[in-house]
């Protein structure tokens, strides 16, 4: 079916456009240096809301429930430099957290209220520069990191910086799930979403894998016929799923721990590490249950530098002497940075009252997604992120919060086959 959208005036001054060029490059961008989404990120969203003033004559302020639990969370994160470990990093990271929700609240406004043709070509953008991203990646891959060492002039190649790939695969698997929610056709569509899976499946990073795998899941079920006629019931289903496992991970962790312990040492080591990490977590935010020891606080707790303990690695049923060995290396930390899980390291660093802030923004989050025309689309691309905030990279790290809201923004521009007419409800605030 050919979908035939009224032509759009003035397609450069449009505020879709910043976000059309993001959607072309981000996916690259992620592959030769993830650090590049933060300013990919922040550019393109504040050039949204800066035209969205400029050709409406007023500015797109941001509304709605999941609105204010991000800023409340945020506030709560600057508030915590009273108590922080590192009070400037907390009241940074805090306030940091509060203007990104703004700005993405604005920002949703401000494409959902774009002319429909405009909204199109960010859908075809957003299909090109998945393409560019995933041949990139796959080449990167293919030549063991010779794409991004060329980039950085390297003649050789440090075996470190195949790493570097996967923060880009979860970028990759972040927006693969979006593309559901175009005017493109429904078979070109499912084609590539196949292809991308492949792709992404075949690309180092276990987390990023699953997290494709559940976005794609997500967007199984609101395929089905039953939630096709109740769709606001997929929103509500995931969210209360977020909110749930947000406050039930901590509860549950521990229990977890002490099932895996006879038969921990069939683990790799390095899953074995994670639980240690885990498990030094758990300690530490026992000792600060209400308030947590600080935004950012998880980087420098106290022993957090030092080696894992043999009465620790013991408890948790580590008594082999190799891995005793193993894990008597320098770099092998009880808390590396952060906890590598994004409820532990919440409850840990803001205690229960940030764990029930995040519970609430996670859910009405999921609830705002009911607005968007694209709304499967967006669930889906919630699904993905979860997964990886569950299991990957620091909860606070700018680039990975960037990316988050660069794909929140495309959400609300896309306008699958079904709402060709652009109409969609911008009350929402990411």
């Amino acid at each position: 079916m050919t979908h035939r959208l009224p032509r759009a005036p003035l397609a450069w001054g449009a505020p879709t456009t910043p976000l059309a060029i993001a959607a072309l490059l981000a996916p690259l961008a992620a592959v030769l240096q993830s650090r590049a989404m933060a300013p990919v990120a922040l550019v393109a969203l504040m050039a949204t809301v800066l035209l969205a003033r400029r050709r409406q004559g007023s500015w797109p302020w941001p509304r709605g429930a999941a609105l204010w639990a991000g800023l409340a969370l945020g506030a709560w994160g600057a508030l915590s430099g009273l108590w922080a470990l590192e009070p400037s990093r907390a009241l940074t990271s805090g306030l940091s957290l509060a203007g990104l929700v703004l700005l993405t609240g604005a920002a949703v406004r401000a494409v959902g209220a774009d002319h429909p043709g405009n909204r199109h070509r960010l859908g075809r953008a957003l299909l090109a520069g998945l393409a560019l991203g995933l041949v990139a990646a796959a080449l990167d891959h293919a030549t063991n990191s010779g794409l991004r060492a060329a980039v950085r002039g390297l003649r050789a190649i440090p075996p470190e910086l195949a790493f570097g790939l996967k923060p880009a695969v979860s970028v990759l698997a972040l927006l693969l799930p979006l593309l559901a929610g175009t005017l493109l056709p429904a078979r070109l569509r499912v084609a590539f979403l196949v292809l991308g899976a492949a792709v992404v499946l075949w690309l180092p990073g276990d987390t990023a894998a699953i997290a494709l795998l559940a976005g794609l899941a997500v967007l199984a079920l609101a395929s089905l016929e039953g939630w096709r006629h109740r769709p606001r019931i997929l929103p509500a289903a995931l969210g209360a799923a977020m909110a749930v496992t947000m406050l039930a991970t901590p509860l549950v962790l521990p229990a977890v721990l002490a099932h895996l312990a006879p038969v921990v040492e069939r683990l790799p080591p390095s899953a074995i590490h994670r639980l240690v990490i885990w498990d030094f977590g758990l300690d530490a935010a026992a000792q600060k249950p209400l308030r947590g020891w600080g935004m950012e606080a998880a980087r420098a707790l106290p022993g957090g530098r030092e080696h894992p303990e043999p009465e620790r690695l013991a408890r948790l049923g580590v008594h082999r002497p190799d891995l005793q060995v193993w894990f008597s290396a320098p770099h092998l930390e009880l808390m590396p940075l952060h906890p590598h899980n994004g409820p532990l390291q919440i409850r840990l660093e803001l205690g229960w009252v940030g764990s029930l802030l995040a519970a609430a923004a996670l859910w009405l989050l999921a609830l705002s997604a009911r607005g968007l025309a694209a709304a499967a689309a967006a669930c889906g691309t919630i699904a993905s992120a979860f997964v990886t905030f569950l299991a990957s990279f620091g909860v606070w790290q700018s680039w990975w919060l960037c990316s988050m809201a660069l794909a929140a923004a495309f959400a609300a521009g896309l306008l699958p086959p079904d709402r060709s007419d652009g109409r969609v409800d911008t009350t929402l605030a990411l």
